[in-house]
């Protein structure tokens, strides 16, 4: 290793990019989290997804629009700082790193929980140990490795979901031998297409949107790509397909094929259509398909969180110690501490399950929201910003400038707003939003200070060398 500083290598190419950009929205919330909210909304799911589909869509066009022109590996953060102002780059930073060290504990937990599937009398807690060990030293080693890792996860990830939805579609018009069609019996016929009211989908738009996030990602990517503008554009254009298809699309499969109400689909709904089909082995085919998902999630919440910890750095929101590289231009120390404050919290969800660990769950679960807030707000001021300095930059434009990124503005602080009127996810809402307050109030305390000690040495200096001369 290498203590000098300077630039991540540009080892990421083309195809890593871009399926990272088609597999990253496919995770553990898919397969397992939509049994409840189909359980929750009925059919009425769809729109769910949809609607929170529609939401992410619209971000990723405006980060989109922001990363084509200005690739780097602090993504939103940076742009928050320069269109927003430093106190922002700095509080959506670093509630960005709280996020993805939280999810990388529960990641850690849930893929030894699966691998006890097979091993179960494996201790959980040494489980979680190595996956997270083992996909560390894979971000270690260097970004291309990390690239390839992913590549792979994602490949697994998009050739279940490809096959799941031939087989659904097979069922759906009959054509598969030995199971009738369902028509729209399960449809509309279990107490209609929305059985619950459609409070019950606004309310799913809430759960839903939180299982979109990671799609930011490829943005991040973007800072290593060997054709970052090239990359960009591949990933924001193909968002629309690839939520059309992989959530929308898995979500009315499962609701053509099921009673919405099947308890079945509450544990499983992959698992459970693919036993109404009739594929034997189907719980330790998914399970499989499930395990890749979650180490997918895990190797990338490694990478976002070291390379979020290194564009603050630059900025100087982190110790500068952290943009130390090696010699293959991996930001190491940023790396370890991210994993280091994981594994505390994987300590936490033993030690104490049921208070310091909920806290931290509780306490990053809106933060997707601040951060889908953060980057509309920046979008607002960048391409104002862009229009008049350098258009030429603007390789991909937000759709409606700026009524769409208003309109974005507007719904996402409603849904904010509902999550603090409703009981089972207001504590969430309260506790990120108590993090925010303090990360805001750390800036003013110390950063802040440290830029006026800086400035007020330089004005020093200054005078002092008008009186030498």
């Amino acid at each position: 290793m290498t203590s000098q500083q300077g630039q991540l290598k540009s080892d990421l190419k083309i195809r890593h990019i871009s399926m990272i950009s088609i597999a990253g929205v496919i995770g553990a919330g898919l397969f397992i989290g939509s049994g409840a909210v189909i359980n929750a909304s009925g059919p009425g799911a769809i729109l769910s997804y949809t609607f929170a589909g529609a939401i992410v869509v619209l971000v990723m066009r405006m980060l989109g629009e922001m990363a084509a022109a200005y690739p780097t590996s602090g993504s939103f953060a940076t742009y928050a700082n320069e269109a927003i102002g430093p106190w922002a780059g700095f509080t959506i930073g670093w509630l960005y790193w709280f996020f993805w060290v939280v999810v990388i504990a529960i990641e850690a937990i849930a893929g030894a929980a699966i691998m006890q599937y097979w091993i179960p009398d494996f201790p959980l807690w040494l489980m979680a140990l190595i996956l997270t060990v083992l996909l560390t030293l894979t971000n270690l080693f260097s970004v291309k490795s990390f690239g390839e890792f992913e590549y792979w996860f994602s490949l697994i990830k998009v050739i279940s979901i490809g096959l799941f939805l031939v087989l659904g579609l097979c069922v759906i018009f009959g054509w598969y031998p030995g199971v009738g069609a369902p028509g729209t019996a399960n449809l509309l016929g279990e107490g209609g297409f929305i059985p619950t009211g459609f409070g019950s989908v606004l309310l799913g738009i809430t759960v839903v949107i939180f299982s979109f996030m990671g799609t930011e990602i490829v943005a991040i990517a973007a800072g290593e790509s060997d054709h970052p503008g090239k990359a960009v554009r591949i990933a924001t254009n193909s968002v629309i397909w690839r939520i059309l298809i992989f959530y929308i699309g898995s979500i009315a499969i499962v609701v053509t094929l099921l009673p919405w109400n099947s308890a079945n689909i509450l544990v499983s709904p992959f698992v459970a259509v693919l036993d109404y089909i009739g594929i034997p082995a189907a719980a330790q085919l998914m399970n499989f398909v499930v395990l890749t998902a979650v180490l997918s999630c895990l190797n990338s919440a490694l990478y976002a969180n070291s390379r979020m910890l290194f564009g603050m750095a630059k900025k100087g929101d982190a110790p500068k110690a952290f943009l130390k590289l090696s010699k293959k231009g991996v930001p190491v120390r940023a790396i370890l501490f991210s994993t280091l404050f994981s594994y505390i919290a994987v300590i936490f969800s033993y030690t104490s399950p049921d208070k310091i660990f909920l806290f931290l769950i509780n306490s990053s679960g809106a933060v997707a929201l601040l951060v889908y807030l953060v980057i509309a707000f920046s979008h607002l001021r960048m391409r104002r910003k862009l229009e008049k300095e350098n258009p030429e930059a603007l390789q991909l434009k937000m759709w409606l400038f700026p009524y769409l990124t208003y309109a974005t503005i507007i719904v996402i602080t409603g849904i904010y707003i509902a999550m603090l009127i409703i009981e089972s996810l207001r504590i969430q809402a309260l506790l990120t939003l108590l993090i925010a307050g303090l990360t805001i109030i750390s800036y003013f305390i110390f950063v802040r200070k440290k830029d006026r000690v800086g400035e007020l040495q330089e004005g020093l200096l200054q005078a002092s060398s008008r009186t030498i001369r």
